[in-house]
């Protein structure tokens, strides 16, 4: 009842916003309900991604809705991301409360797993990273990406299945990896969740989607969650190690710090997604 209500005001706020901007929009459909919204504005090939849960990770949501909105108009011209549409401005949009953008929509893309071909994968990574490595303009930085998870943490509250020690335990952990956060390596433009999740096959090619997290940090960020997304989706060690090698990674005990640091944000966020839909809306 709860996702029903939420996925019922995406479509609306969508469609409203489709309307004001001039774009013929006969009917809405969610295509995806998950941590966003994902509601097709037909007849048009435009996608509206609403934010629903991960509104409460950032602090200013059309600060970071904005970034994102650069970083894809930057990377529209090589193909490796989903582009902003050009039938409607992409945004930032607020409507009834909820944050949205614009995209094209791909009508013949498919979900970026099972992993199947290592080598691609890896290589899809690396040509991202290396097109992004000149993007300059204003994006948040590895440190606010750990405010981010200390400020999802604060939201988590005890139940009947999870006690505060819980809760206190992951904070712990969290604290526990924190150093990574200050190490001085090069920084440039990232996804910021990298994943199989975050990528689909589009005629033959890979493009990378929803890049609400963007920011600039070290590549080892990217590199140890797409492993992990990879290991998780049910990739062999030996796949992992195909597509770190066609990326030009080395050393996988390198990426180690990192790869804690989402297993934790990881814990808490599913920890909070389910406290969120058994509490209803938290968008308001």
């Amino acid at each position: 009842m709860v996702e029903r209500e939420l996925e019922r005001r995406a479509l609306n706020a969508a469609r409203a916003v489709a309307s004001a901007h001039g774009l013929a929009c006969d009917r809405a459909i969610v295509v995806y309900s998950g941590s966003n919204v994902l509601v097709h504005l037909l007849p048009a090939p435009v996608i509206a991604r609403v934010m629903t849960g991960t509104v409460v990770l950032h602090d200013d949501p059309r600060r970071w809705l904005e970034r994102e909105v650069a970083v894809l108009t930057f990377l529209a011209p090589s193909g490796l991301a989903v582009a902003p549409s050009p039938m409607i401005a992409a945004g930032p949009h607020e409507h009834d409360g909820l944050w949205m953008t614009l995209a094209e929509w791909l009508p013949d893309a498919e979900p970026g797993y099972p992993p199947v071909d290592a080598a691609r994968l890896g290589g899809a990574l690396r040509e991202l990273h290396d097109t992004l490595a000149p993007f300059d303009d204003d994006l948040a930085t590895f440190r606010d990406l750990r405010d981010d998870i200390v400020r999802l943490h604060g939201q988590l509250r005890p139940t009947q299945q999870v006690d505060a020690q819980t809760i206190a335990g992951l904070r712990a952990r969290l604290d526990d990896v924190g150093e990574v956060f200050d190490r001085p390596l090069p920084m440039q433009a990232l996804h910021g969740d990298a994943s199989l999740s975050n990528l689909l096959r589009v005629s033959g090619r890979l493009v990378f989607n929803d890049f609400e997290d963007t920011f600039r940090g070290p590549v080892q960020w990217d590199v140890a969650g797409y492993a992990s997304s990879l290991a998780q989706r049910g990739a062999s060690p030996g796949f992992v190690r195909e597509a770190l090698d066609h990326y030009g990674w080395g050393d996988e005990a390198e990426l180690a710090p990192f790869s804690a640091v989402h297993a934790v944000y990881d814990e808490i966020w599913r920890l909070y997604d389910r406290q969120r839909r058994q509490v209803g809306d938290v968008t308001r």
